[in-house]
């Protein structure tokens, strides 16, 4: 007999019986790095482990008997009541929003000098017609915005769906690391990828049954986005990344939710229905953390409703659920850019005091002395409804030491922790070819005719250099010695390399310092503050062999 063609979902759903729970959203964890100087940190871990709920009322109770020096201003805002009339950017229905072709774009900021200045251009382009300086001031991190161009051309050169198909065909394309099959129907979200490579006959198979393809890095494989996300990332100050969504029509391949990221929707073919929601309170504004997925009942009515098509943009900030399907007479790709993941001032700040406390603990006794013999018969949770003068005494002792904090806050190295963490997230700068050819990638050294060729150009103290980026390279204290940690050697991939740094001498710390204040000039290798022209040349060099630096003229 004949056996008929079985598809990829149905032999999915035959192999794995059981439903499947929702994939998670990779959670970008940043380690962080020890200063070796210090001892390590210790992690105080609560006993008793509390609900919100409870933690509120314990506050609420606390701040009551509390001394009015003690109260403290509430940091965070209500949620936002959004009005969908300011989310979105007006224009005229019949006019459309005409823009350099992204391949223009490119080629102009391969010409701008300083790389921070072509990451405010490209980002300029990406939200076109809006300014950079309203986006930030209004927008940023407050309300979702809604630009349509009526140019369904407008990002045409990003990503495309035949530059999908290439990629399944040509690049090791593993599911659950490059790629997820997806389905929501019926309320539920489903995650369907089989085990190992993605090929084309089993990913287009899934698709025509109805599941959404998620490209979770394509800059792996695809050099334009690779150079859009190498250049975006100097104007956030944070790693920016990229998912290619490809979602057939009639369908929905994500439950409502909401992320920890700022999100940029980029609509690249077909069209997608969107619906934005406020976060639902003031806990989940701005979150730390990516929601799971919501029921329909759970999220309330949209603040924003809208179709995307070619050529539109949707950004939304952390904390606003969205969910997106497709109309039935098209389908949708779009790529969403998302940046910002963990780099609040309380990321900052979970580091900074550890460090503060270990350092007032070694310098200051006042940290050291003991606690009161009886302080457990009155404070903690089973005394905070007594009225008992001894508990003012404990808290109003507690926030003495608390406001002495910041004298031993080593806020510099805690930000230069945080630096070591984006280099080590960012992707490598994509060369242009001037860079290419000044930099050591494209130095001439070659195995030709049996003999090496190019090899005795080297490096003297008239050459002019520079850093790469300004970006892409950074001095971190690291107790006594000094690193330098760079980006160039970075793999496309999030960390599939090792943080890249290496020692500098205590006495060329002064000649990087002046090479990275000097970007976007060039400098004469004379010039660099070094002791002699031989740790000058050696110096430079060395940066050049790194990948660091590039030269005005070629070797």
């Amino acid at each position: 007999m004949e056996r008929q063609h079985m598809s990829a979902f149905a032999l999915y759903h035959t192999l794995n019986s059981d439903d499947s729970p929702p994939a998670k959203k990779p959670n970008l964890q940043v380690g962080v790095n020890k200063n070796k100087k210090k001892k390590k940190e210790k992690v105080l871990a609560a006993n008793v482990t509390l609900t919100k709920a409870q933690m509120r009322a314990e506050r609420k109770k606390m701040r009551k008997k509390l001394p009015k020096a003690l109260q403290r201003e509430e940091t965070l805002n209500a949620a936002p009541e959004v009005d969908v009339r300011t989310c979105i950017h007006k224009q005229e229905v019949n006019e459309s929003v005409v823009g350099e072709s992204l391949d223009a774009v490119l080629a102009q900021l391969v010409t701008v000098n300083n790389s921070m200045d072509r990451a405010s251009r490209l980002f300029e382009w990406l939200i076109s017609p809006i300014p950079i300086k309203s986006f930030f001031r209004e927008t940023w991190e407050k309300k979702p915005i809604f630009v349509t161009r009526k140019n369904p051309d407008y990002y045409e050169g990003l990503f495309s769906t035949a530059e999908f198909d290439r990629i399944l065909r040509e690049e090791n394309v593993q599911y659950g690391v490059n790629l997820d099959v997806t389905s929501y129907t019926n309320g539920q979200r489903e995650t369907h990828n089989p085990p190992g490579r993605a090929l084309p006959f089993t990913v287009w198979d899934f698709y025509e049954s109805g599941c959404s393809l998620r490209m979770l890095n394509p800059q792996a494989f695809s050099s334009t986005v690779w150079n859009v996300l190498s250049i975006l990332q100097e104007k956030f100050g944070s790693m920016a990344g990229a998912n290619v969504y490809l979602t057939p029509p009639g369908t929905q391949g994500f439950a409502p939710h909401y992320d920890d990221i700022e999100a940029f929707v980029v609509q690249l073919e077909g069209k997608k229905h969107w619906q934005v929601y406020s976060p639902r309170s003031e806990d989940e504004v701005l979150p730390v953390l990516s929601s799971p997925n919501f029921s329909q009942s759970e999220i309330g009515k949209p603040i924003l409703d809208v179709v995307l098509e070619a050529g539109d943009l949707l950004y939304f900030p952390r904390g606003f659920i969205h969910q997106g399907n497709c109309l039935p007479d098209a389908h949708s790709l779009h790529v969403t850019i998302s940046s910002f993941q963990k780099n609040s001032w309380g990321d900052l700040l979970m580091k900074v005091v550890p460090a503060a406390l270990e350092i007032a603990m070694e310098e200051d006794v006042e940290f050291r002395r003991g606690l009161p013999l009886d302080y457990l018969t009155y404070m903690g949770v089973q005394h905070s409804d007594k009225e008992d003068h001894r508990r003012v005494k404990f808290l109003a002792r507690m926030e003495n030491l608390i406001k002495k904090l910041p004298n031993y806050a080593p806020v510099d190295a805690a930000v230069d922790q945080k630096a070591r963490e984006f280099l080590h997230d960012c992707l490598p700068p994509m060369l242009t070819p001037d860079e290419y050819r000044t930099s050591v990638r494209g130095a001439p050294a070659r195995w030709e005719s049996g003999k090496v060729r190019n090899v005795g150009q080297h490096i003297t103290s008239q050459t002019q250099i520079r850093i790469l980026r300004a970006g892409c390279a950074r001095l971190c204290s690291d107790g006594d010695a000094v690193h330098l940690c760079y980006t160039t050697d970075n793999s496309r991939v999030y960390h599939k390399e090792e943080p890249k740094s290496f020692e500098i001498q205590t006495e060329h710390t002064d000649a990087v310092e002046f090479l990275i204040h000097s970007y976007p000039n060039f400098v004469t290798v004379e010039h660099l503050p070094c002791d002699s022209a031989r740790d000058r040349i050696a110096l430079a060099e060395l940066l050049f062999e790194k990948g660091i630096i590039h030269t005005a003229e070629l070797l």
